[in-house]
């Protein structure tokens, strides 16, 4: 008795985690436009006060689980949590754009170590027949981040200011640190304290992801052109082969690389990169609508995002349990379908004049086929990695699913920008050319693009419905 209750206890840690990641996301997304204003920032720096979070993530998630296998998940993720409320604390400090850039990077390091480690250490205490109603449960957790976020950080925004989007992080913060500590201790059950270190395979991949991600995000928002988009590209291309190469070699890699020859473990971890790239462009572009094009405030903005998040609240649960019981594919490629719907609804029904019940109801179609859809994908994702490469199981689940993000905005930003001028954009995104108040041809421009990126994202989830149906039944899973 007194194990199964601590397995529900140590789920409480994570799901806190797991809550505190959602509300700093969407907490930010919603400042963002005053933030711009208070800070005097260029789109760019903008761009990056939310980019840099996830660059810096995406590049340690990989390397944070991997040494988490080695020192400890549980120590790695109780000192990722305290290292996200301290820096959490001086980010409303900043006093200007390239600082609070500097402290997102960290923070971003400290958001890896818990990401990284929270699938992981759930899959350590539950059994393979109760792990999809167990990650239901931190999915429904994360939905309710991302229908509180929005309100709580149009309040904080609208009433205090946008330091408060990061201060409200501390008690929360402290609060983790404490029931972390007291849940699960630092004290290791698996720790293998006689693997190698694989120290070229980190430079290596390093190198390769900082390539790829700068020049992503740079052409994105400032030039295609740019010599920094050249740079980053050149070492992309000449140290992934190399990280290939070392990561074959070594005894014990960084990268696992055999676990992407298992179907399900392959087609899970794409399938959930694609939804990543369309749920955060929804996401994204959603908020700039309300915010900028529309003209309601940030609180406001908040509200009427509610829905996205509702349909996933609702149905994470109900969607663990069914792929406990009945398999993966079904949850999984149905979720994925549905949410092809509601890009689709999307795309057709977005104008300046749109009502807002359509848009609230192809946002919760969304949000209904992620809730189907995350839990079990990455039930399958750890289950076929089986209980020896959690770690890095989930340190790839991580890294994928924040590359999809990073994809996301690359995807988007040209697509919206490519028919208004680069000014235009940032008056949009600051919220300072409004509703049809503003330059009448920048606004339709916008909307334009707006149209396009959801086409763009449906095809995208046609493509992530294909490979969930082709990852095979999990019953059949060797572990």
């Amino acid at each position: 008795m007194e194990g199964d209750r601590r397995k529900w206890w140590v789920l409480s840690v994570t799901s806190l985690g797991a809550l505190l990641s959602a509300l700093n996301f969407s907490t930010l997304i919603i400042a963002l436009p005053d933030l711009i204003r208070e800070l005097n920032a260029s789109l760019l720096q903008a761009m990056w006060i939310m980019l840099s979070y996830m660059v810096a993530q995406t590049v340690m998630v990989l390397m944070a689980g991997s040494l988490a296998d080695l020192f400890g998940r549980r120590k790695l993720y109780i000192l990722g949590m305290a290292l996200f409320t301290i820096v959490s604390l001086a980010a409303g400090f900043a006093p200007d754009a390239p600082w609070l850039i500097v402290l997102r990077v960290i923070q971003g390091i400290s958001g890896a170590m818990v990401m990284a480690n929270s699938t992981a250490i759930v899959a350590d205490v539950f059994p393979k027949t109760e792990l999809g109603r167990a990650l239901g449960v931190n999915v429904m957790v994360v939905a309710v981040g991302q229908i509180i976020g929005p309100v709580l950080g149009g309040w904080l925004t609208t009433s205090f200011g946008w330091p408060w989007t990061f201060w409200f992080n501390v008690p929360f913060g402290v609060v983790a640190v404490l029931w972390g500590l007291y849940v699960m201790g630092f004290r290791e059950v698996d720790e293998r304290k006689s693997r190698k270190i694989d120290g070229w395979g980190i430079i290596t991949y390093m190198l390769t992801a900082l390539g790829l991600l700068i020049a992503l995000t740079w052409g994105a928002i400032q030039n295609w052109n740019s010599s920094v988009v050249w740079i980053g590209g050149i070492v992309f291309v000449v140290f992934l082969p190399l990280w290939m190469v070392v990561e074959f070699r070594h005894p014990q890699p960084l990268l696992h690389l055999p676990l992407f020859r298992k179907r399900a473990f392959s087609m899970g971890i794409i399938a959930a990169t694609l939804n990543a790239i369309a749920r955060m462009a929804v996401m994204f572009m959603l908020i700039f609508y309300f915010q900028g094009a529309k003209g309601d405030s940030a609180l406001q903005a908040g509200v009427l995002s509610i829905p996205l998040a509702a349909g996933m609240f609702v149905v994470s649960p109900f969607s663990g349990w069914t792929s406990d019981r009945f398999g993966v594919v079904l949850p999984t490629t149905g979720g994925l379908f549905i949410t092809l719907i509601g890009l689709v609804g999307l795309a057709t029904a977005m104008s300046l004049t749109t009502p807002y019940w359509q848009l609230a109801l192809w946002m919760t179609v969304i949000g209904i086929g992620s809730g189907f859809f995350n839990s079990p994908n990455s039930s399958s994702i750890m289950n076929s990695a089986g209980a020896k490469y959690r770690g890095e199981a989930s340190g790839i689940r991580s890294l994928t699913t924040n590359s999809g993000m990073m994809l996301s905005i690359a995807f988007t930003i040209p697509l919206v920008t490519a028919s208004i001028p680069r000014q235009a954009m940032l008056a949009i995104f600051s919220g300072t050319e409004v509703g049809l108040k503003g330059a009448t041809t920048s606004l339709q421009g916008f909307i334009f693009g707006l149209q396009v990126a959801f086409w763009v994202m449906a095809g995208l989830m046609l493509i992530a419905t294909v490979m969930s149906a082709l990852r095979g039944d999990e019953k059949s899973f060797s572990i």
